[in-house]
């Protein structure tokens, strides 16, 4: 049977699928949610998304060189450079360099900065709870091993600070 142009238009708009039917929408739409949120949260403290995630990565790793922070999160050395200036200003991190060579720097969490970090750690717990708390302890693993999975299979290794 020979279908005709309207025919071929028509059945061609009913197999667009629709935007709400696709797992990345969704999983975009609540992400957009979770994170304004959490950004709102943080800005009564003075901190941005970024800025969370870097000093929860100093926290952990004591004294350490911008580069090496840089790996860890999958940015490169001039976004973390940035990163650290706001946070030096901001009184949270400082950096030190070897007499004999400048080009060497440490950075770390200065006290306040350290006393910052669990503050903005039970932000992010709240911030969890507020979206997800509803859910079970095992439908929350559930989503978190499926994520865990999707950023494992694609080798994402840039921590997400947008």
């Amino acid at each position: 049977m020979i279908v005709g142009r309207k025919e071929l238009l028509v059945k061609k708009k009913r197999e667009i699928s629709d935007l709400d039917c696709h797992v990345g929408y969704w999983m975009r739409f609540v992400s957009n949610h979770v994170t304004h949120a959490f950004k709102r949260k943080l800005e009564g403290k003075e901190v941005t998304v970024a800025e969370w995630a870097l000093t929860r990565q100093m926290f952990d790793a004591g004294p350490t060189n911008p580069s090496h922070l840089a790996e860890q999160m999958g940015m490169t050395r001039g976004a973390i450079s940035k990163l650290i200036d706001r946070l030096c200003d901001k009184g949270l991190v400082e950096r030190t360099s070897l007499k004999t060579d400048r080009r060497f720097q440490t950075v770390a969490l200065t006290p306040k900065g350290r006393r910052l970090v669990p503050a903005l750690a039970d932000l992010a717990d709240s911030n969890d709870h507020e979206f997800f708390g509803h859910l079970s302890e095992r439908q929350q693993s559930d989503i978190m091993f499926m994520l865990k999975d999707i950023v494992n299979r694609h080798g994402w290794k840039a921590i997400p600070v947008d």
